[in-house]
Formats: C-alpha cells, sequence, structure tokens
C-alpha cells in the first residue's frame, strides 16, 4: 500500500478555500449560467442557514430530486455545511422507487425544483416521510402539498450570506449515500464518509495535476460516483466544471461541440460515452486540444475503442480508474500506449491509502497471477449500506487467513470482482461473480429487474441475461413464461413504474419454459446459446 498524507479537510471546506483563494473565479458553468467561488460559498451558506432554522442536523439526511445544474451543486454544498448527508435521487426514476429510498434513508426534507412539483404528492402517496420541500429555482404554489411546508427562493434570500457552521463535523461523518441497484429487488444505499471522498479527490487532483486553469467536464449524474470526482476535485483544485446537459449527452456530435467551445481539458466518463464519441462524433486527428487528460471508469473499455480514441486525441492521457461506488476508486492504470490487441486493458494498481487483494474461494491471498475475488480495505471503502446491518456484514468482512498484516485489523470489502494480480503488482479485472452487469456505465443488478417482472400478473417467471455489445458493454434481454397473452410492449410499460429507465430490457422472448439445470436451476447459459 502506497502512504500518503492524512487529509484534513472536509468536502465543503474545499469550496470555502477556493472561494477565499479565488473569490471571483468561475466555479461552474451551466449552459449560459456561470457562478463565481464567492457566490456558490455564500448561497450555500444560505441554504445551510435555511436548513438548520427548518431543524435539520447534523447526520440528517437530504435529498437532492432536481436535474444537474447550478442549483444542484449549490444544494450539494449547502447540505453539507449545515452537517448533513446529502442523498441524489434520479429526478426520471419512478416514484415508487424514489419514495423508497425516501423512506428508507428516513429522508424529511427535499432540495427540489418547481418543475418537479407534480411529483411531490405521489412521493408522499408513496410513503415518503418528507415534511419539508425546498424549490432552488423559483417559488412554487404552497398550497399543491397538503400538511407540508413548502419554501422557495424567497426564503433562502433572507438567510445572511454567512454560516459560521453546524457545530463539530468530523472526517469519518457520513457525507453522502449513493442508492444502487440491489440484487434483492430494491436499492441499497452506500454510505460515503468525508474521508472516503477527500481521500480519493486529494490523490486525484495530485495524479492528473488539476489546477485552477482546469475546465472539468460533469457528465456523470449526481446519482451516480463519479460525480464525486467532477464536482469536489474542481473545487480542490480552484478549477471550472462545465455541466454537461443529459440531453447534449445522448448525441456525440454535441459532447464534440461541447468540448471543443467550452476548452475542457479534463474529461471523466463511463468508456460506453467515450466509444459513442469515437465511432459516431465527427472527430479527426488532433481534434480537441484543449483535452489534456481523458479518465474513464465504470465499465470495460471495449480496445478497439479505445485504440481509435487515442489515434485522434494523440496529444491526451488516457486512464482507467477502477472501483465499485463502494470503494471510490481504488485503482488506477494510466494507459501508456494504445491497445495493439483485444486484451482487456488493466485496473492497475492501488491508489494511495488503498490496498487491493485478490483472495480464494477458501479465504487466503493469492499468489501472483491465481485468479480469485478483489478485495479492497482502505480510506476510501465506505461505512456500509444504510440500515442494512446484515448485507454490510457480508461486504466488509475480517481479512484473509493468512494476511500479511496482522496488525491492520480493518475489514475488506468484497467486490464481487474476479481478477488477478500479475507479478509486478499490476492488477487485472476479468468479470463479475455473481449476475451483476455494467450497461452505459450503470451498475445493474440483473435480480432487481427480474423481481419487477415477476411483480406482473401474467407472469409465471422470468430470467434476464445481458448481452457484451462493444458500444454499451451489455444490453439487457428478457425470457418471460406467461400465463396469457402479454407482449414485450405491456412489460416495458408495467416495470417503467418500478425500475430505472436504463434498466429496462431492450429485448424479450417468450418460451414455453424456461431452461434448467440438473439442480433445477435456471440454466442462464442455455439461454444465451
Amino acid at each position: 500500500m502506497v502512504k500518503a498524507p492524512p487529509v484534513d479537510v472536509l468536502l465543503h471546506q474545499l469550496l470555502a478555500r477556493a472561494a477565499a483563494r479565488r473569490p471571483g473565479a468561475i466555479a461552474a458553468v451551466d449552459g449560459s449560467r456561470t457562478i463565481t467561488y464567492a457566490a456558490l460559498d455564500s448561497r450555500a451558506d444560505q441554504i445551510a442557514q435555511l436548513l438548520h432554522e427548518n431543524r435539520v442536523r447534523r447526520g440528517d439526511r437530504v435529498a437532492l430530486y432536481l436535474d444537474k445544474s447550478l442549483e444542484s451543486l449549490v444544494a450539494i454544498y449547502g447540505i453539507l455545511k449545515a452537517g448533513a448527508v446529502y442523498v441524489p435521487l434520479d429526478p426520471h426514476a419512478p416514484l415508487p422507487r424514489l419514495a423508497f429510498m425516501a423512506a428508507n434513508c428516513g429522508i424529511e426534507c427535499v432540495l427540489t425544483s418547481a418543475t418537479k412539483q407534480g411529483s411531490w404528492s405521489g412521493l408522499l402517496e408513496q410513503g415518503a416521510p418528507i415534511r419539508l420541500f425546498v424549490t432552488l429555482d423559483e417559488t412554487t404554489d404552497t398550497r399543491a402539498v397538503a400538511g407540508v411546508a413548502t419554501l422557495g427562493p424567497d426564503a433562502i434570500d433572507r438567510q445572511a450570506t454567512t454560516w459560521p457552521g453546524a457545530g463539530p463535523v468530523s472526517l469519518d461523518d457520513l457525507a453522502y449515500v449513493l442508492y444502487t441497484s440491489g440484487s434483492t429487488g430494491t436499492p441499497k444505499g452506500v454510505m460515503l464518509t468525508h474521508r472516503n471522498a477527500t481521500e480519493f479527490v486529494g490523490w486525484a487532483v495530485e495524479q492528473f495535476s488539476v489546477n485552477g486553469s482546469d475546465r472539468l467536464a460533469s457528465h456523470a449524474p449526481l446519482h451516480f460516483d463519479l460525480s464525486v470526482f467532477d464536482l469536489f476535485a474542481t473545487a480542490a483544485a480552484g478549477a471550472t466544471v462545465v455541466l454537461v446537459p443529459p440531453r447534449t449527452s445522448l448525441f456525440p456530435l454535441e459532447v464534440a461541440r461541447l468540448v471543443a467551445e467550452a476548452g475542457i481539458t479534463v474529461w471523466y466518463s463511463v468508456p460506453s460515452a467515450l466509444t459513442m464519441l469515437t465511432v459516431r462524433g465527427g472527430l479527426r486527428r488532433g481534434d480537441l486540444p484543449s483535452l489534456r487528460a481523458v479518465l474513464f471508469a465504470g465499465e470495460v473499455f471495449p480496445p478497439k475503442y479505445l485504440r481509435e480514441l487515442m489515434h485522434l486525441l494523440p496529444d491526451a492521457r488516457f486512464a482507467n480508474l477502477y472501483g465499485p461506488t463502494e470503494t471510490n476508486v481504488c485503482t488506477w492504470w494510466m494507459v501508456p500506449e494504445p491497445p495493439t490487441g483485444e486484451e482487456k486493458i488493466p485496473i492497475g494498481r492501488a491508489i494511495a491509502n488503498d490496498e487491493v487483494l485478490v483472495v480464494t474461494d477458501d479465504w487466503r491471498r493469492a499468489d501472483r497471477g491465481e485468479i480469485g475475488e478483489l478485495c479492497v480495505r482502505g480510506d476510501t471503502v465506505m461505512r456500509g449500506y444504510w440500515a442494512a446491518p446484515e448485507l454490510t456484514a457480508r461486504a466488509l468482512v475480517p481479512p484473509p487467513r493468512d494476511d500479511r498484516d496482522p496488525a491492520d485489523a480493518r475489514r475488506v470489502y468484497r467486490t464481487g470482482d474476479i481478477g488477478y494480480q500479475e507479478g509486478d503488482g499490476t492488477f487485472h479485472f476479468l468479470g463479475r461473480r455473481d449476475t451483476q452487469i455494467k450497461s452505459r456505465g450503470y451498475r445493474i443488478e440483473l435480480g432487481e429487474i427480474e423481481a419487477a417482472l415477476c411483480a406482473h400478473p401474467s407472469v409465471v417467471e422470468c430470467a434476464v441475461v445481458a448481452i457484451a455489445d462493444d458500444l454499451v458493454t451489455n444490453r439487457i434481454k428478457a425470457f418471460v413464461v406467461t400465463r396469457d397473452d402479454v407482449d414485450g410492449h405491456e412489460l416495458t410499460r408495467f416495470c417503467a413504474g418500478r425500475i430505472a429507465p436504463y434498466m429496462l430490457p431492450e429485448t424479450f422472448e417468450f418460451p414455453d419454459q424456461l431452461a434448467r439445470t440438473s439442480t433445477g436451476k435456471i440454466d442462464r447459459q442455455a439461454l444465451l446459446v
């Protein structure tokens, strides 16, 4: 493990320091709108005071329910300054899923947008324990949601623009909770502390030389862990973050235009976004000269597209970052040159203050070259899953029985990923141990999709499989046995109210029965033949 100096700063203090150093510098760009560090810091102070005035205290969870925008950035820092924990909700997810998260995490306060007002009643009807909505963009009709207080920007405006703080907040306090797909059919909340995030952010800023002249693209949605780098590495360096509109992300030509016109210097996204940029972005060799660093994570980058993109952007450095949401980023690999074959790119070596282990089925440390499960311990590893002690206990476990450092009693996180370590210490990822997949950078439990399908009254049984695809990593196909006439359109409409859009199967097949192994289990491999 490479040791680095201890981190002594909280996430919101990164903003305060940047505002003190560079008050007039542009902190963020959202289309034609911008905000300086001084303005972002003072507005976040006002939100923190408003939250405190409305009984939000240290450790309380506060939801973000709005599209990525300047307002959402202010909200994140305001929540953190109040000593609370931000919980970003996917603004396009079905209401039952969002209501489950709100109830599970005990969310009573939601920072939102007037455009989401039509969904508030639905959240309450679905059991969300919300007592306060705060709109950040415009004042709403306070009579719209009976029994629940509603405040608007005018209430924020009345607060002082300096905030003394919410009292002692430590590096080991929670900073945010990110909900990921759950194998049981329900989402699980990953609890991450200030230390978890700042250890990664501090390492990344140093490793990639992020500085005040940089312009970082924010491509990932706020409920996706890649956004942590975009937002907080920017503040740590006093740089500028440029928000990529969701619509722009759908069109590679527009992405290329934004990178060029905004002068983006650092890009971080899932490989599928870069694959589409390569295939359909209209790039010529030497385009996008401002882009000096291209970072990717979340899924395997097909070597043929990485090779082509590195040819198109010869002056940029490329790095593969690896780590589940539960570990932030725990390993990295600087790609030295375009790959020549079709072998997967290594995931590299552990970042500072993390240790990655390969562990065998009999729970010993694997020898170099021996395949096993990738496990992680260190400062970036989560505290656990919210309100799920049994799930946490299965994920965070004692070290291998032959641990080389018996003095390190910290538990290790089982990633469920399979890999090995070369003789020189480089780690390689081979695949998943379970049925969890990646598609377009999203982590998806196939069991959650199956649970949604099985809830349909016409479905007898089903199996969901991943079909490998170079452009998006995996496409999702469902095999469904039904008791009466139902088609894929009906099942898609049904599931759209239960799972996120990126989890919906793209194709359906309706066999009379599902193939099974000799033990009576569904034979998923046979379904793929």
